[in-house]
């Protein structure tokens, strides 16, 4: 799965004012993160508010950044949640024929056991026809898929390629690094963690400041991934300011604001999120025009 090492953008839904789907601004968006030098994009993650869009809004999402997209880059689906049999009819029934892979979460809310988040896998992977990346978020699901797991999934589970590890722990990246099968990646879910899980032994990161300054963070990514540990640190802290404000009041306000000031896409998110206040968009406002001077 090379196409898998780097960086891969997990892009926004970005909203009108009436908060419909802004088309041409997601096409804009999938442009500027292509040109600006990343690896792959991530459709329908977190990110992109799935939990409040109607199936018909993702299609919507899908067409536009498959055809915006027009077989540049890899792309990856997110496609999980917390009923098993749901998801596994979703993957045996959609047409994945545009996707590289697909990212499913760890079931949230439930708070399975670890066997429990096993056997869900283990269906998840049975039922996909791609490779499937799964997704260790214990800040939204509640539950800590552990490295044992991770590591038991890959052994057993041939089509289970990767993990998405945003557990926000070095410690625990590293041990299923440690541990892990030889042609298992394991990917950041962390923007800040992103370069030491690199030089630990990770292949890069589902970001999501990266689709913003996509050529900067991008650039760090393959600095670490070729041992440039000095030039790569270099733009790591030059980021980590913006990285730290644009989770300060949840994610996608942060990033939408950072898109707002570059004049992308509109800072508007569906509730129950809602946008940054006006002293956090001043700060990024303030990042975001200082940032290439």
């Amino acid at each position: 799965m090379q196409s898998l090492i780097g960086t891969g953008a997990a892009l926004i839904t970005p909203f009108k004012a009436d908060l419909s789907i802004d088309t041409e601004a997601l096409a804009q968006i999938v442009n500027f993160s292509v040109d600006g030098g990343v690896e792959y994009l991530v459709v329908l993650g977190t990110t992109a508010e799935t939990a409040t869009l109607s199936p018909a809004e993702k299609e919507i999402v899908i067409k536009t950044v498959v055809d915006a997209n027009n077989g540049r880059l890899p792309l990856v689906l997110g496609i999980g949640g917390n009923d098993t049999m749901k998801v596994a009819d979703e993957l045996r029934t959609r047409d994945l024929s545009s996707f590289e892979a697909i990212l499913s979460v760890s079931p949230f809310y439930n708070k399975p056991t670890q066997e429990g988040i096993y056997q869900h896998y283990k269906v998840v992977a049975e039922a996909c026809p791609i490779p499937v990346i799964i997704y260790n978020v214990p800040g939204r699901t509640a539950s800590n898929m552990l490295p044992s797991t991770v590591i038991r999934l890959a052994n057993d589970c041939k089509n289970i390629v990767a993990v998405k590890e945003a557990a926000g722990d070095l410690v625990q990246a590293m041990e299923i690094i440690k541990n892990k099968p030889k042609d298992f990646l394991v990917i950041s879910g962390d923007d800040m963690l992103a370069l030491p899980i690199v030089l630990a032994g990770g292949v890069g990161i589902i970001t999501v400041i990266g689709q913003c300054f996509p050529t900067a963070f991008s650039q760090m990514i393959r600095l670490g991934l070729n041992r440039k540990v000095d030039e790569a640190f270099e733009l790591h802290y030059r980021l980590a300011n913006c990285i730290d404000m644009i989770f300060e009041q949840g994610n996608p306000a942060g990033i939408k604001q950072v898109f707002k000031a570059q004049g992308i896409a509109e800072n508007c998110v569906r509730l129950p999120l809602v946008p940054v206040d006006e002293s956090l968009a001043s700060r990024i406002d303030s990042f975001v025009a200082q940032f290439d001077k």
